[in-house]
């Protein structure tokens, strides 16, 4: 059960660390009293990526040997190294004017969510929905739900704190590529993938 809330945690944060600077530049243009309606997009946007995610492994999940799945694991390994020699694209200037008008604020920050986090949510998510034990995923999901309401209260109260927000801005980057390539690597290792490899060699 502990091994299966880390892994959901540390799915998560690595595909929420650049998520966190959003969810501030978000909380720089909302009032106080909107900040339940960014909660509520960041729930329904997080929703749509984890429902993707869920039906493409389940049909993944007619692949009989297990050490072929875990080769997904070379997606968040790809992102993590994608994202260290190209960087992060994400345009905060546009989030921020996005999300201005408090009208339609669940649809903007549910749309935001996303745009931004898609490929990574998808290509994380994926590879651990097909490997782990299938009894396990709802307790993943739970895990999802308590760290989107986490990430949601430390965004806003990061928000309030400019010095930490720059540091998260500066370092955030380089955590989420190790995060990255470490579950890839985590995730072949534990299918048997690299065991299977060496086999053949």
């Amino acid at each position: 059960m502990v091994k299966t809330i880390l892994t959901g945690v540390t799915a998560y944060i690595s595909t929420g660390l650049d998520y966190l600077i959003i969810l501030m530049v978000i909380f720089g243009r909302v009032k106080h009293q909107d900040r339940w309606l960014v909660l509520a997009g960041d729930f329904v946007g997080t929703i749509v990526l984890v429902g993707s995610s869920l039906a493409i492994a389940f049909f993944l999940g007619f692949v009989p040997a297990p050490w072929l799945l875990g080769l997904l694991g070379i997606i968040p390994i790809y992102l993590g190294i994608k994202l260290w020699i190209q960087g992060d694209d994400d345009d905060t200037g546009a989030i921020a004017d996005k999300v201005a008008d408090p009208k339609g604020l669940i649809w903007s920050v549910a749309v935001i969510t996303m745009a931004t986090c898609g490929a990574d949510n998808v290509g994380i998510y994926v590879p651990i929905f097909t490997t782990v034990d299938p009894t396990k995923i709802p307790l993943i999901l739970v895990t999802f739900a308590v760290m989107v309401v986490i990430f949601w209260e430390i965004g806003y109260r990061l928000a309030c704190l400019p010095k930490v927000a720059e540091i998260l801005e500066k370092q955030g980057r380089y955590i989420t590529i190790a995060v990255y390539i470490l579950i890839g690597l985590y995730i072949m290792w534990d299918s048997g993938t690299f065991q299977h490899l060496i086999q053949l060699v």
